[in-house]
């Protein structure tokens, strides 16, 4: 490549069905795109959406020889195509949150020494004690999260020192369960990754550290100190600090890239490798939230973000530290009735058109007299209820509404319920 070449970064997204890389011009263009999709692309593993599910339908782990493959496959893809990697000056990441990679004793030289004549996941192979990494899809964990409540003092405390009460997925439980169930494959690890730290490792050719805001989901890390609690890694599993290593600010630049793919690649030495973090930070980094903002990604479920200053952990909800910015913190709020509830409404008040359905919100006033609903076609997540409840202007129960007030009810109702769990997060809604 010329040596003139224009300065590019590279993105990365270890997500849960693929991984994809993006590369941006100073000007923040997208100048390449790629991505390898796990079932497709790399069928030997054998996954479903990228996953394993177990026959207890409550564990789920992906393989994580998977994950360093369709590196070694989406790098390749580039090199054939043409790309320049000499021009890559820095490249960070973002992988699925809560996963856990578990790192075989002696495992750090094998990564250090890689040869560059090899695929990486040839050098790795032997490099995992644990061959399926659990990931967030995982519900296994019920009697963990309950042990590691009590062991703090309750689930309030636990949000208190971690900004999350127990969640079976976050990473010190799965951790938890790893230990009891198989104690000598946890003596035998070295280094305990989430799968941000993970990716970013891979780069960096040693174990890189957890960050504060993907660490922020694994009920273990003090979110106000930034330091491990010791009652929560006690309670979780012996010797669990020095498997972690020192957690770092999201935006910290980690080191250099590996030789490995300098000499495979043509990667300049110089290239820095930046902290990779979680989905969901990421999330609110790419959006450019600032201090006040709110996002609202109107999903299958919908999910909250919020950028605030004096969080007030809940039993609902999350709070993470800001990778923005590590004095403030985010906050994630997610609720399981999203589009689907929307899109049933959609169909039985307006015949299944979106634009029936935007003439009929027109159509009614804000506030919809006093008509109020909560729609739960499933069990909520915040708050845990379910089933359809309308109330008149006397706020007296009601059994129907017509199809207009039906509609806005729906509406309203779900987005004041995210304005007022977004307050007892510590929101504040700025005039």
């Amino acid at each position: 490549g010329c040596a003139m070449a224009s300065p590019c970064y590279l993105g990365w997204d270890f997500s849960t069905q693929q991984l994809k890389v993006i590369a941006i011009d100073e000007q923040l263009r997208v100048i390449y795109e790629d991505n390898v999709l796990f079932d497709k692309d790399l069928p030997e593993f054998k996954t479903q959406g990228g996953v394993y599910i177990h026959s207890d339908r409550l564990t789920v782990t992906s393989p994580v020889l998977m994950w360093v493959k369709a590196l070694d496959m989406i790098l390749e893809k580039m090199k054939s195509s043409g790309f320049n990697f000499s021009q890559v000056r820095a490249l960070s990441g973002a992988g699925q949150q809560h996963g856990s990679v578990y790192w075989k004793k002696g495992s750090i030289q094998i990564l250090k020494n890689a040869s560059s004549e090899l695929p990486l996941h040839q050098s790795l192979k032997g490099c995992f004690s644990v061959s399926n990494s659990p990931i967030w899809m995982d519900s296994s964990t019920a009697s963990q999260c309950s042990a590691l409540e009590e062991a703090v003092g309750g689930a309030q405390h636990l949000a208190s020192i971690t900004g999350s009460r127990a969640y079976e997925r976050f990473t010190g439980n799965q951790i938890a369960k790893i230990y009891s169930q198989n104690p000598e494959v946890y003596k035998q690890t070295e280094r305990i990754s989430l799968v941000s730290s993970f990716a970013a490792s891979l780069f960096l050719g040693t174990y890189a550290p957890i960050d504060y805001s993907d660490g922020s989901g694994m009920n273990l890390l003090q979110i106000w100190e930034k330091v491990w609690s010791k009652s929560c890694l006690e309670a979780c599993a012996p010797g669990l600090e020095e498997r972690l290593g020192c957690p770092v600010p999201s935006h910290s630049v980690l080191g250099t890239i590996s030789p490995y793919y300098s000499q495979r690649y043509g990667f300049s030495p110089d290239c820095k490798i930046v902290a990779f973090t979680g989905d969901n930070p990421a999330s609110l980094a790419g959006m450019r939230l600032q201090e006040g903002d709110i996002a609202i990604s109107l999903g299958t479920s919908d999910t909250l973000f919020l950028w605030i200053h004096e969080p007030t952990p809940a039993l609902e909800g999350h709070i993470l530290c800001n990778p923005v910015d590590s004095q403030t913190y985010m906050a994630l709020l997610c609720f399981k009735n999203g589009s689907l509830m929307r899109e049933r409404i959609r169909d039985d008040c307006a015949s299944g058109s979106w634009d029936e359905f935007s003439k009929a919100l027109s159509s009614t006033v804000a506030g919809n007299n006093g008509n109020l609903g909560f729609y739960f076609d499933v069990m909520e997540i915040t708050p845990e209820a379910v089933g359809i409840h309308r109330f008149n202007r006397d706020n007296q129960k009601v059994s129907g509404f017509p199809k207009e007030v039906e509609i806005r009810a729906l509406i309203e109702g779900q987005f004041m319920a995210k304005r007022i769990h977004a307050e007892k997060l510590g929101y504040k809604v700025c005039k």
